[in-house]
């Protein structure tokens, strides 16, 4: 078999095997859709399995290393081996299967919730998959029980604080499905929570009885965190390199959200919405707007067949157990061309940072999550005649892109008109740019997850809760919080050498059509890939 030939029949078989071993999270970019009847094994036997099957897939990667290839062929060629490097990433430096408790939470109760996103009606195929992926959450606390084997007592205090809401949580998701289901499986429902939920109190035990004594350490430490920044983000900075991008860039955050602060002096705060039926109106209008933005304004080509980004107040079954992940329906390669789905909550002052921003203007979210952003990035992604670049693998170019999206818009002038939004937009700068230099401390054992904390809470700055649940969230997952600042910078790199290459030539249109198509693929590569034909190559 030639070497592209065998590449895309390697990528193809490897996110085959991905989409029933791919550990579930409660971010939005890396779901993938399961096959029909898929339920989660995390048992010793399919650890293992998978470490074997990893290792395979390793050797037949690296048999076709010395092959011929054009420019193109070398970017798959490297971005399956990223994908590949992704999973030794998982298994054997963060090993979440050994040394988290709250990972087998959510691989017990993400997969339900995931399968709960997509809007109303809840058919009843979906009611069936819910329930039997609930009655497969004993197995799952029970792999859980035999693999955590190095457990650290603060992943032990997140995961017993997530426990402790899973009864009101279950039941209050078993109430509000309640006009969905038929009398059987109503029937099943309450037998399925309940043995959920004494699951659930056992896996709770399990934890208190070891908690004493536990390792308080959570770093991955740096040999671990150089082989994800140059095998897994193919990134090209060292983690001191890193931490100055990042600092360098909330210091200019912090001037720009200052002068826009001191401009603004005399303007009242934006009001929050009046009612989530207020905000979802405006959202869904201000969404429509965005999309004719970008094409009169020539930035990005806006197809057709992409979805509309749209908003709903929570269904009665999703706002118990939305604590679970990102409340976002981004739908899928097998749902393309269907609108996307935000739910929101009611507006109050007191809700968390980044609901409170949509409650005051949605336009933010729209274009970081949505339009531009997430939600139709990988709707062309997922359209791109390269299978092997229609998959999600790494949050850097997808969350480099969602940021680089919302400066976009700035500088193009979408709130020229809004100076109070321009302010917030620069807070959310602070923020991206701080968790550069938190995951890095982080990861190498300089912060702990409250020290992490009480860092984002100042700094920023941002409520408790949230600081809280950022911190802990990227002390799981080293490298997820550098994705947005280091993938802005490359990018912002990328375009500006382009510039220069190109001349008169250039076309912002054409650069930003070209990012967004191959947007799942490390920034690196793609720009390896567009200077190359830019040169002739």
């Amino acid at each position: 078999m030639r070497a592209q030939p065998a590449v895309q029949a390697l990528g193809a078989d490897f996110w085959a095997w991905r989409a029933s071993t791919q550990p579930a999270t409660s971010d939005d970019i890396p779901r993938i859709a399961r096959p029909a009847a898929w339920v989660p094994d995390w048992s010793p036997i399919a650890v293992q399995a998978q470490k074997a099957k990893l290792a395979a897939f390793e050797q037949r990667w690296k048999a076709l290393a010395d092959a011929p290839r054009t420019v193109p062929e070398t970017v798959d060629y490297r971005l399956v081996g990223s994908a590949l490097s992704r999973v030794r990433w998982e298994l054997d430096h963060v090993a979440a299967w050994k040394r988290q408790p709250h990972f087998y939470v959510a691989q017990a109760l993400n997969p339900i919730f995931e399968l709960l996103l997509p809007p109303p009606p809840v058919e009843r195929a979906r009611i069936d998959a819910v329930l039997r992926l609930l009655e497969r959450v004993p197995a799952t606390l029970a792999a859980g029980q035999a693999n955590l084997t190095d457990m650290r007592g603060p992943f032990v205090d997140v995961a017993l604080h997530q426990v402790a809401d899973v009864p009101a949580s279950l039941r209050g998701m078993a109430a509000g499905l309640a006009p969905f289901v038929d009398a059987r499986q109503q029937r099943r429902m309450q037998a399925a929570v309940a043995q959920a939920i004494t699951a659930f109190d056992g896996y709770a035990r399990f934890l208190t009885a070891r908690r004493k004594g536990l390792p308080e350490a959570t770093a991955v430490g740096r040999d671990s965190y150089r082989y994800f920044l140059d095998q897994v983000a193919l990134y090209p900075y060292s983690p001191e390199q890193l931490t100055v991008l990042g600092r360098a860039e909330w210091s200019r955050a912090v001037l720009f959200e200052e002068l826009e602060r001191n401009r603004n002096r005399a303007l009242p705060e934006l009001p929050i919405g009046a009612s989530v039926g207020a905000v979802v109106s405006r959202l869904d209008a201000e969404e429509r707007k965005v999309r004719h933005y970008l094409t009169d304004q020539r930035l990005l080509t806006v197809p057709d067949w992409v979805g509309h980004y749209n908003a709903r107040p929570f269904p009665a079954y999703l706002a118990p157990i939305g604590w679970l992940g990102r409340t976002f329906d981004l739908t899928s390669e097998a749902r393309l061309g269907q609108n996307a789905t935000v739910y929101l909550p009611d507006p109050s002052p007191k809700l968390g940072y980044f609901n409170l921003s949509i409650t005051r203007d949605p336009r933010p979210i729209i274009v970081h999550e949505g339009v531009p952003g997430h939600f139709f990035q990988l709707s062309l992604s997922w359209a791109n005649p390269d299978k092997l670049r229609r998959h999600y693998y790494d949050s850097g170019a997808n969350e480099g892109t969602g940021f680089y999206a919302e400066e976009m818009m700035l500088q193009s002038g979408l709130w020229a008109d809004a100076p109070k939004t321009r302010e917030m937009l620069y807070n959310f700068g602070r923020l991206r740019a701080l968790r550069v230099e938190v995951d890095v401390r982080l990861a190498l054992g300089e912060f702990t997850i409250a020290q992490a904390a009480d860092y984002l809470e100042a700094m920023v700055p941002m409520d408790r809760a949230t600081a809280e649940e950022e911190a802990t969230f990227f002390a799981a997952a080293p490298g997820q919080a550098i994705s947005y600042q280091i993938g802005k910078v490359q990018t912002l790199e990328f375009l500006a050498e382009a510039r220069v290459r190109e001349g008169k030539d250039f076309d912002l249109r054409r650069f930003h059509d070209y990012l967004w198509l191959n947007g799942n693929v490390p920034i690196a590569l793609q720009k390896q890939e567009y200077l190359s034909m830019v040169d002739g190559k």
